[in-house]
């Protein structure tokens, strides 16, 4: 109580911290005119100066203010867009080395110029952390115009690029990449024989965007290197064929633990197929000699039972491709470990591959922690705060919006069945398409897409579809997503990154349409016609709501529901959005009530009919918050034992280092050669031992 009160006369922490930086924003403001005159090359002059500034012993905080100043200047002058006050203001949380919350839409990408030109003056390099290839792609060439206008090189680390091209690359003052390439080329690097392979330089800063993906959803997934072990392919095809002949009392599935076990009527099944197709020669399953076939078949099992094709994976080009299973995109070059891999290859009647082994391995937890200095920035960080703070210690910071939102979040509608979910959905997408009100329908995976798509095919409803199958199209299909009428079924690819305009998006119709007229004297009209139907566009949807999101269930994270919502009334437009429930969805199925379907027939539920009311939402959000305190803890668990091995990985890595930047390694070699013979020596001859207790022959051998 004494807490609320003080909050509403003194504000909270978060509102007392925003308020100290008015004065700086400020200063920047005030700069703006002067800057304003110069010419584009006493701008450009500015960054040489800022370096001398610099190697006379100024701090990068002094120079905060003139920078960033500079920076919005340039930012006028290559993008016509100028950075608001709450902008500078998340461009100073980044540069402190916190995570700045902005809401969707609130131009985060351009926000990071600020911190990342100021800190990429010292020359030790900045690394822009992106979700995914297009993104980083994306913003090098987009905001790499700032940099480079202003005399900074810019790099980008994306999966084709060979040794010579990544070297170049993080050579650059700033380099954009995701995480994964990063923390691989960082495993890489430690697994080579000469200090001038390596790609990376030591590491300085870098910013994280979509901070809590990477940080948080991400972290339960180490980065493995790994190399071939011995064939057993055979084996993996030979056991999957027996999978289909058990029945569902043949084994426990728990979906919540993400396990699967074979009962005791199981076990005795499957000893029987595996003795009849001459796998199991003698002994029971559970015998020492077969304990290699117990691995093979519960690997099988899991693939069967606990991985769906378009849900965890999907298959294309006789090979199996992971799906993340919160940005939806497919991970190419990923692959499950310990046989399961495999399994599924079998399953999927794809070319089997060799198992592999662990080479080197590091969890995106500790790979970010080697940064001396760390900073993030997304749309959904709050509900994560206590996380980012235990082990990264970073501070979470809620930046104002520049506009206020006026999004209107609907409370959800519970069906008890998904068929009459669809219908639900079916109806709202026809009466928006009547007011010619865009739509964007969000779905868990690729497999529930394609099935909600058949359903709008059914009822002629036009749709584009956007998942990881059809990512190549990504850009096009967004960009369009915002045209008067538009219906967009996506996964959660389209919960990032991604800015939906209302009426369509000028600069890709520009470059679309007048791609192939040379022409100049052609080129201007059909320009300002292009310009004039999408003001026009624009204008019919505000009028008929703004873009209309959908959720067509609710995902295991609050953030991931949240990061969709966002994607609608962005900097101030108009928007609304709705999730539509069934009791048969999995969050609802694994996590929720089991008593609630029955209470809802008791309570005379028609079919076709919703429950609407806020308690729902307040029990959804209950089964939310179970899944994330679970999730939260898995990750906790798996950062303890990676601990054990971070300390262990760096002395390995500093030692590897050593060896190889010393002139001659002859001293350290007879350094080592006599702690092995001390060590064999004292294990031989233990101290204080009689002579007759000496293993003389040992050390002989």
């Amino acid at each position: 109580m004494f807490g609320a009160l003080a909050r509403r006369l003194f504000g909270s922490a978060n509102d007392r911290y925003v308020k100290s930086l008015g004065p700086i924003v400020a200063a920047i403001n005030e700069l703006e005119p002067e800057l304003e005159a110069m010419s584009n090359e006493e701008l450009r002059a500015r960054t040489q100066r800022f370096k001398e500034q610099l190697a006379d012993a100024a701090e990068l905080d002094d120079l905060l203010i003139e920078a960033f100043a500079t920076v919005r200047e340039a930012a006028k002058r290559t993008l016509g867009q100028r950075h608001f006050d709450v902008q500078l203001m998340g461009g100073v949380v980044l540069h402190r080395g916190m995570i700045s919350e902005m809401k969707t839409g609130e131009g985060k990408t351009l926000v990071a110029t600020l911190p990342v030109y100021l800190n990429a003056l010292t020359g030790n390099g900045v690394h822009v952390v992106t979700v995914n290839d297009y993104l980083a792609r994306r913003d090098a060439e987009w905001m790499g115009q700032i940099y480079r206008f202003l005399g900074l090189t810019v790099g980008v680390i994306v999966h084709e690029l060979d040794d010579a091209e990544r070297q170049q690359a993080y050579l650059c003052d700033v380099t954009y990449g995701t995480n994964n390439e990063l923390g691989f080329d960082y495993l890489r690097d430690n697994m080579k024989f000469r200090l001038e392979d390596m790609v990376h330089r030591p590491f300085h800063y870098a910013i994280v965007d979509e901070v809590d993906s990477i940080l948080v959803d991400e972290a339960r997934t180490p980065l493995i290197i790994s190399g071939p072990t011995e064939d057993n392919s055979e084996l993996y095809i030979r056991v999957d064929k027996l999978i289909p002949a058990l029945e569902d009392g043949d084994f426990e599935k728990d979906e919540k633990q993400r396990t699967v076990a074979l009962t005791e009527s199981g076990v005795e099944r499957i000893e029987e197929l595996l003795s009849n197709a001459g796998l199991m020669t003698a002994g029971t399953l559970y015998d020492i000699h077969n304990v290699g076939l117990v691995h093979h078949v519960n690997q099988a099992l899991r693939a069967h039972k606990l991985f769906a094709r378009d849900t965890e994976y999907i298959v294309r080009d006789d090979k199996i491709i992971i799906i993340d299973e919160f940005t939806g995109r497919m991970m190419e070059g990923r692959r499950y470990s310990e046989g399961l891999h495999q399994a599924l290859e079998a399953k999927e009647g794809v070319t089997v591959q060799n198992e592999n082994q662990t080479l080197a391995s590091i969890t995106f937890q500790n790979y970010f922690r080697l940064y001396p200095k760390l900073a993030g920035m997304t749309g959904t960080a709050m509900t994560e705060s206590q996380e980012f703070s235990d082990i990264y210690k970073l501070e979470v910071i809620e930046i104002p919006t520049n506009e206020p939102c006026i999004r209107d979040d609907t409370d959800d509608e519970v069906y008890r069945t998904t068929r009459e979910k669809y219908d639900a959905i079916v109806q709202h997408v026809q009466e928006c398409q009547e007011r010619k009100q865009p739509m964007l329908i969000g779905t868990v995976s690729i497999e529930k897409s394609e099935a909600l798509s058949a359903v709008f095919k059914e009822h002629k409803i036009p749709h584009n579809v956007l998942n990881a199958r059809y990512h190549e199209q990504e850009a096009y299909i967004i960009a369009q997503a915002g045209r008067p009428g538009t219906v967009t079924i996506a996964t959660n690819m389209a919960g990032r990154g991604t800015d939906i305009q209302l009426g369509g998006n000028l600069e890709m119709r520009l470059k679309t349409d007048l791609a192939l007229i040379a022409d100049p004297a052609e080129r201007e009209p059909r320009a300002a016609a292009i310009r004039e139907e999408i003001r026009a566009a624009h204008e019919g949807v505000v009028g008929a709501g703004g873009l209309f999101v959908v959720g067509s269930e609710r995902h295991e994270s609050r953030r991931i529901d949240n990061q969709l919502r966002g994607r609608s009334g962005r900097q101030g437009d108009p928007g609304a959005s709705k999730f539509f429930v069934s009791l048969e969805d999995d969050l609802m199925r694994i996590f929720g009530s089991e008593r609630m379907d029955s209470m809802l027939q008791r309570l005379g539920l028609k079919e076709g009919e919703a429950i609407i009311h806020p308690w729902v939402n307040k029990a959804l959000a209950k089964a939310q918050q179970k899944v994330e305190a679970r999730n939260y803890d898995m990750r906790k668990q798996l950062l303890k034992y990676d601990d054990v091995m971070n300390d262990q990985r760096k002395v390995v890595y500093e030692q590897r280092k050593e060896i190889m930047s010393a002139r001659d390694v002859a001293e350290t070699v007879a350094d080592m050669r006599g702690e092995t013979i001390a060590e064999m020596v004292a294990s031989a001859v233990p101290e204080n031992s009689l002579v007759e207790q000496w293993d003389i022959a040992g050390l002989h051998a």
